[in-house]
């Protein structure tokens, strides 16, 4: 069975874009210390680039469920504490793990599978596998969380 955001093309490419820039601006504010969410609204009174409005859902729900999701990240990052991954491999985290538990609109699958594609393309060659194993453990036990 797939969901309708799976079907279609334009919605797909849409929230992929969506989530590379909620992460840009999670990751510019984790590196320069400053509040996502005030981040975000000088991102969106600059729009150049644009921030669409799923970023600004994402962005939301990972500050708001931030403790939690770094809760997780600890508990099922094996070999690596939070504050020792790089920057784009937590916030990445962060992002991933927030639609895999908290956003029932997003196939399970779909938020893994664009986390992985957002590590490979933005961060190390080993962060694919990283990223792809701790949502993949979380997943699991998910129902249980």
């Amino acid at each position: 069975m797939t969901s309708p955001t799976s079907k279609d093309p334009e919605k797909r490419s849409a929230r992929r874009k969506a989530r590379k820039r909620a992460l840009d601006i999670l990751f510019e504010a984790d590196v320069r210390g400053t509040e996502p969410l005030a981040t975000a609204r000088d991102r969106l009174a600059q729009s150049d680039p644009p921030v669409p409005q799923y970023a600004v859902t994402l962005i939301e729900g990972v500050t708001q469920n931030r403790a939690r999701l770094d809760e997780l990240i600890a508990t099922y990052a094996e070999g690596w504490t939070i504050d020792r991954m790089p920057a784009v491999d937590r916030n990445l985290l962060r992002l991933g793990i927030y639609e895999l538990l908290f956003r029932d609109d997003i196939p399970d699958v779909v938020a893994i599978d664009e986390a992985v594609d957002l590590a490979r393309e933005l961060s190390t060659d080993e962060s694919p596998r990283f990223v792809n194993g701790l949502l993949g453990r979380l997943q699991l036990v998910k129902a249980e969380l």
